[in-house]
């Protein structure tokens, strides 16, 4: 039996790309490293990431033109007060271009987290982040300790077990 060139060209292709997934490895490339420290500003704070070492900092990249990120805000808000007793602290960046629509979004659905709007999008190009939502868990000392792609549940037993244990 003749395979034809095309099957073959094709298993060949597969085999040479799929070694480039997302991540290298079991676990993505960030994890267990000093999380890249940075500073916000928009017109109501200014916020510098290593500020909050000696904290557990759930970094949430997020916008308000993106359903998922919407989707897990609540359960965001939810985190930071059940967790806000044992030094876990949200702190959210929105990649919004606009200002006004912006604080119009955190003022219509009352946003209760601390949350800053970067532009400039200088944050999360740092974590390689272009896709939203997208979270980072770093510890105490500024170690990112888990990565999350994609819209979560923050109230999961584990998600909050695990925090503890930070």
């Amino acid at each position: 039996m003749r395979v034809p060139r095309s099957f073959i060209f094709v298993i060949l292709l597969a085999l040479t790309l799929a070694p480039a997934g997302c991540y290298r490895g079991s676990k993505p490339a960030r994890i267990g490293t000093t999380a890249p420290d940075f500073t916000v500003q928009d017109s109501d704070r200014k916020i510098t990431l290593s500020d909050y070492r000696g904290s557990i900092v759930v970094l949430n990249f997020w916008a308000t033109w993106c359903p998922p990120c919407i989707d897990e805000l609540p359960s965001l808000e939810t985190l930071q007060q059940r967790m806000k007793d044992r030094g876990v602290k949200v702190l959210a960046i929105s990649i919004d271009d606009d200002d006004s629509a912006y604080h119009q979004f955190l003022k219509d659905n009352k946003v209760d987290l601390l949350s800053v709007r970067d532009a400039s999008k200088m944050s999360n190009n740092l974590y390689g982040t272009i896709k939203f939502p997208e979270t980072y868990i770093i510890d105490q000392h500024g170690i990112i300790r888990r990565k999350f792609i994609g819209a979560v549940d923050w109230n999961q037993a584990e998600i909050v077990d695990f925090l503890g244990k930070l």
